[in-house]
């Protein structure tokens, strides 16, 4: 594994922090310094930061979180405008923790954050459900329902996207489930499944029907909900949640060495 790789999966080091470390001379490989971000860590070798032992995490140990995400809330380590991160709302023990998915500025809800990189890409690129509920300008119509229950394929999806998005086409995979709480001739608010976390996923596909999407609020992610969690607060998994995350591993893993032998 490469050296600034090795650091940023088992410390609070970001790759970025773990790059300028090394180039610090901070950072001693079995006590001589390495100022090499490619150098390869071997079984044994003792890599030290700051003078500390850098021991190397279990691959299954893992620590995560359920944080109520508000809006205006960016999911990053730092914005160049200045403008509010979840790493401001969070308390500083997290600070290393790294999220699952996105939420953009205007959505709020259920982030998973956690301290196993391993876990969170796992988790990231997961078929798990993700849960929303979601407010649209617009009343539903048949287009927006079979194309919900059979999926959708646009070459221009930068409708409903960031401005600065470099995504142009998208395909959307049906959705996992829908229901329609609230309909009236100026909004329709829904319950939405999907299992998919694309960049603005939503916003993109009902932006090709004409509407705008105007609350999104995602309530649960797989087995993972926000109950009764306020929003900007966090929680730890309790014992049954981590039970469930632990069977998922073993799962997804499962699959991955099937797939491997074949």
């Amino acid at each position: 594994m490469r050296l600034n790789k090795y650091i940023s999966h088992n410390s609070k080091y970001s790759r970025r922090e773990a790059d300028r470390l090394i180039e610090q001379g901070l950072v001693k490989v079995n006590r001589q310094v390495v100022k090499d971000f490619s150098y390869d860590v071997q079984k044994g070798d003792k890599v030290f930061v700051k003078g500390k032992l850098i021991k190397p995490k279990p691959k299954h140990h893992v620590t995560m979180i359920v944080f109520n995400k508000p809006k205006g809330s960016l999911v990053t380590k730092k914005d160049d405008r200045g403008r509010t991160t979840i790493y401001h709302l969070l308390p500083g023990k997290f600070r290393h923790f790294v999220p699952i998915g996105r939420l953009d500025f205007a959505s709020e809800g259920l982030l998973l954050l956690t301290d196993n990189k391993h876990i969170a890409t796992l988790l990231t690129n997961s078929k798990l459900p993700r849960v929303y509920n979601i407010k649209i300008d617009k009343m539903v119509t048949e287009d927006m329902i079979k194309a919900m229950k059979e999926g959708l394929k646009l070459e221009d999806a930068t409708a409903g996207g960031h401005e600065k998005s470099e995504i142009k086409e998208m395909e959307f995979a049906p959705f996992d489930g829908f229901i329609i709480k609230k309909e009236t001739p100026k909004y329709t608010k829904l319950k939405v499944a999907i299992k998919e976390g694309k960049n603005r996923e939503l916003r993109r596909f009902f932006a090709h029907f004409g509407a705008n999407v105007l609350d999104l609020k995602r309530v649960s992610y797989g087995p993972f909900t926000l109950n009764n969690l306020p929003t900007g607060k966090s929680r730890y998994l309790n014992s049954k949640e981590y039970e469930l995350l632990h069977k998922f591993i073993k799962e997804e893993e499962k699959r991955a060495n099937n797939q491997t032998k074949n």
